[in-house]
């Protein structure tokens, strides 16, 4: 048998192990994952060892891809768009500040600038499976200030692909280039725009018209090869196959499928993901870690002291509120996945010392370990910082809060310049989304069409024809450039607001034109080997018969419309349900899941009464895909239900909300007083059973219960029927919690 198979049956194995111990213990299953690797690693000489790392590196590679993907999954671009500028810059300060306390440990203990600037790095960022595992168990999800976390860390998540890029980049030249750094960055970008504009074209085009084609199966089988076409596209163009990953996972993101590819792969997650963590334990050197222990030390006071002092002042200074800026900041405390990441980063590109992985590891384990209890000291201190707090700053903070809440309201009132910035903002985008695609499809062009048409027509005549598709092909791109925003509301409102105004728009229209000419330029005067002025001529005419062409118009509003149609569908599903509106009402069907743990498991919509407590009516259940419809009062809900209700939008949301606040405590924090047993008792003559039936005696609602089975004389163990009467001598098999089965052995 293969080793790489031994070793993966053996890693698993331990794991497996160590995530139910851990499990009991309460702790988080990276911590488990990392320990159970340590163990089965080269560096542990007292236990058994797997025979190739490089074969569980390789693995462990698949593992990244999979984090990185169901990342992508739960992220969105839109969402990005929707919170504004409040996490953004949050992430930005914390990162660049915890940035800053890496650097500057490294520089105090003598550690060379590439650990330096890697190690900033790694501190940066905040561990996001950790912060979702410790609000889960600690029941903070519905908590205000976990939502800001949560967002934070979504714009951490997508900044660290940039400072893994940037830092890939800083690893080859060795050096802080200014322009190559800007180059890298444009770079970068494209590809990201690109990936992103094609993705959300075609990829939900795809699935829908194979919707009928695709079932659980196939759907599995079709994510996966998406995420791994652009991964491997990713790493053509030099970048990390993680990065194609994540985008990939964005792209389905916005698609109807997401949830449903979420659950498919989630499976596929946990277990590569298990394997890459393994694999992180591996790195761990018993010696580096006695040989560094005070760096070790540092570097944990580090993370921890530095996130919850520059954690809590960036969420401070973008929202005003001391208790949850605190509960932000201190929730923080902790590294993780991109830690580990950016650490193999800089191993595999040979820039950093062996040491620095295996202290970064022991630091994320120190400071997961301690992430809950900070957690939950985090609302002590925050009252303790408001108390020594004077009377007149509390009354400035109350003020700020005051302003940046009516702050967007203060703009409504500068029309000029909201105007200014919607017609900026709107023209930014659409000249870089449709100059992405136009460089895109020019490279594509130049690299298929060029060659095939001298192939079959020949040098000179090839390039002419080539030059006639290009410009087809790139005309949907140009007119938007040229055209789009020239008429729109804050155009004209802004002609008509003063001479100035006036005269800058057309400016910037003139501009918008000098672009779209150029495009069409540069590609003529490439193809064709001609005096200038004759590229002028012939690069003017193109671009007149591109604008007033009414095909080429059709074309670019319809792509255009298919895109921000496959961008919004999601939202208008969850929002509508199937998209039914009563005309005149604020009345809708949507779709409300019903949570793991939820108190409603079990009970009838007769005991939930929701239309007197929440308003709403239900509609239908779905069940494993099955709908109930029309349901009535004796019909019983399960978790992972999804209720279909007629409400209101405001009911929809409180009921939503209700849905994931009314949870019983996860199956670790049940109290084990009360799990059941089983024993068997033999019953003697003074037996008040003999005799007697089971209804005669009234066994469940009298000993609180259950008789399962009567063992016979030669030990064949049967059920009972409820008329045969007990005997002297039967060996009667019960059920029951503890204290129950106590009392009856006494009893009988």
């Amino acid at each position: 048998m293969s080793s790489l198979i031994t070793d993966l049956a053996y890693i698993l194995v331990v794991a497996s192990i160590f995530t139910i111990i851990f499990k009991r213990l309460k702790q988080p299953l990276v911590l488990g994952y990392i320990v159970a690797g340590f163990l089965a690693g080269p560096h542990m000489p007292y236990t058994p060892s797997v025979s190739s790392v490089e074969g569980i590196e390789e693995w462990s590679d698949l593992g990244v891809i999979f984090l990185m993907f169901t990342l992508g999954l739960e992220f969105s671009f839109k969402k990005i768009v929707k919170m504004g500028m409040q996490p953004i810059l949050t992430a930005i300060m914390v990162m660049v500040c915890m940035i800053g306390v890496g650097s500057m440990v490294a520089t105090c203990f003598g550690w060379s600038s590439m650990d330096r600037v890697f190690l900033g790095g790694m501190l940066s960022m905040s561990s996001t499976t950790i912060i979702y595992k410790a609000f889960d168990d600690l029941g903070l999800r519905s908590k205000r200030f976990a939502s800001g976390v949560i967002s934070v860390l979504i714009i951490e998540d997508i900044l660290g692909i940039l400072l893994m890029v940037m830092l890939s980049a800083l690893a080859v030249s060795r050096t802080f280039q200014g322009i190559a750094l800007i180059k890298s960055l444009m770079q970068l970008g494209f590809f990201l725009l690109l990936w992103f504009i094609v993705g959300i074209y075609l990829v939900p085009l795809i699935l829908r018209k194979a919707k009928r084609y695709i079932n659980g199966e196939t759907l599995l089988v079709v994510s996966v090869g998406l995420c791994f076409l652009l991964a491997v596209a990713a790493s053509s163009v030099g970048y990390s196959p993680a990065f194609g990953a994540f985008m990939m996972g964005s792209i389905l993101a916005e698609t109807l499928e997401a949830e449903n590819i979420e659950k498919s792969v989630g499976s596929l997650r946990d277990l590569f993901g298990a394997v890459f963590f393994v694999s992180v334990g591996m790195m761990v050197e018993p010696s580096v870690l006695v040989e560094h222990w005070f760096p070790i030390f540092v570097l944990t006071l580090s993370v921890v002291l530095g996130q919850m002092f520059f954690g809590s002042l960036s969420f401070f200074a973008t929202s005003g509120d001391i208790k949850q800026s605190v509960s932000s900041g201190f929730s923080m405390v902790q590294i993780g996945e991109f830690a580990f990441i950016i650490a193999g980063l800089g191993q595999e590109l040979g820039v950093t010392s062996q040491f620095l992985y295996p202290v970064v590891v022991a630091v994320s384990i120190i400071t997961t370990f301690f992430t809950p209890y900070i957690i939950k000291f985090a609302p002590k201190a925050s009252k303790r910082i408001e108390s020594s707090l004077s009377t007149e700053l509390q009354t400035k903070i109350k003020h700020k809060r005051a302003f940046s809440n009516n702050r967007e309201q203060t703009h409504n009132k500068f029309l000029p310049s909201l105007a200014w910035r919607r017609f900026i903002t709107a023209v930014l985008f659409q000249t870089a989304a449709y100059l992405t695609i136009g460089i895109a499809t020019g490279l594509f062009s130049y690299a298929t069409i060029l060659p095939l048409c001298q192939h079959i027509i020949g040098d000179k005549y090839g390039k002419i024809v080539y030059l006639i598709i290009t410009l087809l092909l790139l005309s949907p791109c140009i007119r938007p450039i040229v055209m789009k925003k020239n008429h729109s509301k804050e155009v004209k409102y802004l002609i008509s607001s003063g001479k100035m105004n006036a005269f800058m728009i057309r400016f910037a229209i003139c501009i918008k034109a000098v672009l779209g000419f150029t495009i069409i330029y540069n590609v003529v005067s490439f193809v064709l080997p001609v005096w200038w002025f004759w590229s002028v001529i012939i690069s003017l005419a193109a671009f007149v018969l591109i604008i007033v062409s009414r095909p080429v118009m059709y074309v670019s509003i319809r792509m255009e419309r298919t895109f921000i149609q496959n961008l919004r569908l999601k939202e208008q599903q969850a929002s509508l349900g199937y998209g039914r509106r009563l005309r005149g009402k604020d009345l809708q069907i949507a779709r409300v899941r019903v949570p793991q743990h939820s108190r409603w498991g079990g009970k009838t919509l007769a005991q939930l009464h929701f239309g007197k407590t929440d308003r709403v009516h239900i509609a239908s259940i779905i069940r494993a895909g099955h709908r109930i419809n029309i349901p009535g009062g004796n019909h019983r809900i399960y978790p992972g239900d999804e209720l279909e209700v007629v409400a209101g939008t405001e009911s929809i949301e409180k009921l939503r909300a209700r849905s994931e606040q009314e949870l019983h405590l996860p199956q670790e924090h049940i109290n084990d007083e009360h799990s059941l047993s089983i024993i068997s008792v033999k019953l003697g003559e003074s037996s008040p059973l003999i005799g007697n039936t089971l209804p005669d005696v009234d066994f469940r609602m009298r000993y609180h219960c259950m008789v399962v089975g009567v063992e016979d004389e030669k030990g064949h163990l049967g059920t009972i029927q409820a008329k045969r009467q007990f005997q002297n001598g039967d060996i009667v098999w019960v059920v029951g919690e503890e204290s129950d089965l106590s009392m009856l052995t006494m009893v009988i």
